[in-house]
């Protein structure tokens, strides 16, 4: 498994697990993770956007892929990073990594995510300002 690296102008956002959030195994359940993958890239389009840029627009999960390394307990907080890589027409990449108090992987994802015209009801090619807006600089 290949570690995603964080740019550094990715997106973060800090998570503290709920007791519900726990499992039978005495840690975050996979599930919670894909929820804060999803809670990331929607917080990440809504910090970087206005109302008025989002408005036409949707984005709908395409796949998944979730990797996990280490546990993530109960009282621990969590810092979840996201980031956009390859554009594909229609769709990003937009990856996530979630990292452990101590700085270690817990979970990472990579999703596409396909840009939906909401008034057509269909996809949409990745506008220009979008590609600029959320490519990562450094």
């Amino acid at each position: 498994m290949k570690l995603f690296e964080p740019p550094g102008d990715a997106f973060s956002l800090t998570f503290q697990p709920q007791a519900s959030d726990i499992d039978a195994n005495g840690h975050v359940n996979n599930v919670v993770y894909l929820g804060w993958a999803q809670d990331l890239a929607i917080a990440h389009w809504e910090a970087w956007t206005s109302e008025d840029q989002r408005a036409p627009w949707s984005w709908v999960a395409r796949r998944h892929e979730i990797d996990y390394r280490r546990e993530l307990l109960l009282g621990e907080t969590a810092i979840g990073y996201t980031w956009v890589g390859e554009l594909k027409g229609p769709r990003f990449e937009r990856y996530v990594r979630i990292d452990g108090p101590d700085g270690e992987m817990c979970a990472q994802s990579r999703t596409d995510w396909v840009l939906i015209d909401i008034a057509a009801k269909r996809p949409a090619r990745v506008l220009p300002w979008m590609v600029e807006r959320f490519t990562p600089k450094g």
